[in-house]
């Protein structure tokens, strides 16, 4: 009894002093980060919470109840992604290959690096061993019937206020010609202007302009496949990335001045660097507004990197995602120290909510576009008035994402008639 006495102490004492490493890692590491925080700009917002929270929300953002997102990049060009499932149910039936069997054509790059996905299968029978990269030569080439003037009209007649391009998403390929290098993919970029010219069409047709990045995630700095949720929260970001983050964002902001800076996911730095880069911003453009994907780096992700412990996190959360509810909830960020509007996917408020919200959702299964997809897999447009009524009702907005084709960027007829109806009910009203 004695032995065994001492030796729980022991582990206790053990456990003690890893809880004791751990908070003052955690503490250097948060230190090294914040001390390379540094703003650029001059103006009545500094980089902290107190400055950053005294933002209003501009009366052009509240009154603005319907929104258009473009998913558009290299995977439009192959557009496939299988069909007939959501991302929540694979959690819960394929939590193994929930990353690469999910219905989201924009996943493409991750998705066909796994043999035993349906798009590793796909681009095998249609592409072989190309690699992504190539489907530049088919985007480029299709840009020439690219007319921004068209989608600016196109969104307008839809009764949007506002529009959010990808400018940047989890396969690295840059919509701009970016100064920044990305030393992993020194030419994975556009070299057309093509967020500039669809700023000018559609500032020209009196909408907002806003920019989607995908902060937390981008696969050209991470070779590895991601499969599993624990992997796609977990994989290792070094400061290479996080000064390529920061200067990507900040090149956008000084370039386009968008109306609304749109993260994802979550963003690679500590507190102390995002509220310089926010208060950057909010400097350059008093009335912008940022979404609430900004969950910070932090020592304890760095710490959940290693293949182990990604292998321990998704050993807890397979079971636990087969209990009913519990794939629900990962569709609603947590909520952030700052954002000026709140971004639940697919996901609506049945109250007035206190923040401002806006619910972000595809016409179809997929954001990108998807080949796979038929008249069917489409929402009903009368369901989709109803999601405004309901958001404008509950202080929210909509914003509902098209996925054009190809570096053509067709709308499909599918997608267009939902925009069609919905932009002849708001003139009816």
């Amino acid at each position: 009894m004695k032995r065994f006495a001492k030796i729980l102490l022991r582990l206790v004492a053990l456990a003690l002093v890893l809880v004791l490493a751990f908070v003052a890692c955690s503490k250097v590491w948060g230190w090294q980060d914040d001390r390379k925080a540094k703003m650029t700009t001059q103006g009545p917002y500094t980089a902290d919470l107190e400055s950053l929270n005294k933002h209003p929300l501009p009366p052009w953002f509240k009154d603005a109840k319907f929104g258009i997102m473009i998913h558009w990049g290299l995977y439009s060009v192959p557009g496939f992604a299988p069909k007939g499932t959501t991302f929540n149910k694979l959690l819960e039936t394929q939590y193994g290959h929930a990353m690469t069997h999910n219905p989201y054509a924009e996943d493409y790059a991750n998705a066909m690096k796994d043999p035993e996905s349906p798009t590793g299968q796909y681009h095998r029978e249609h592409y072989g061993d190309a690699p992504y990269s190539d489907f530049t030569k088919q985007f480029d080439a299709g840009l020439a019937k690219w007319d921004p003037n068209k989608w600016a009209a196109q969104f307008k007649a839809a009764g949007a206020a506002y529009i959010v391009v990808t400018a940047k998403y989890a396969d690295g390929y840059s919509m701009w010609p970016t100064q920044v290098r990305n030393p992993h993919a020194p030419d994975f970029h556009a070299h057309r202007d093509l967020l500039g010219e669809l700023a000018a069409a559609v500032r020209k047709q009196g909408l907002k302009f806003g920019v989607y990045y995908s902060g937390g995630v981008d696969w050209t700095f991470q070779k590895k496949t991601v499969k599993t949720l624990g992997d796609y929260a977990f994989l290792h970001y070094g400061e290479d990335y996080r000064q390529y983050a920061l200067a990507q964002v900040r090149e956008l902001i000084t370039r386009y001045k968008p109306d609304i800076l749109w993260n994802d996911i979550s963003w690679p730095t500590g507190s102390k660097r995002l509220y310089a880069l926010m208060a950057d911003y909010y400097n350059t453009v008093p009335e912008g507004v940022v979404d609430d994907r900004w969950g910070t780096a932090s020592f304890g992700r760095q710490v959940m990197g290693p293949k182990p412990m990604r292998w321990a996190f998704d050993t807890v959360m397979r079971p636990l995602f087969k209990l009913p509810g519990v794939a629900e909830q990962i569709s609603t960020p947590k909520e952030v120290p700052h954002s000026d509007f709140r971004t639940p996917e697919y996901v609506a408020f049945d109250t007035p909510q206190e923040k401002f919200w806006q619910q972000d959702r595809g016409i179809g299964g997929s954001f990108g576009y998807n080949r796979e997809e038929t008249e069917a897999d489409y929402a009903k447009s009368s369901d989709l008035i109803d999601t405004l009524t309901k958001a404008s009702a509950n202080n929210g907005a909509l914003l509902l994402n098209v996925g054009p084709s190809g570096g053509e960027g067709v709308i499909v007829p599918e997608q267009l008639s939902r925009l069609n109806d919905i932009g002849a009910w708001l003139r009816s009203r």
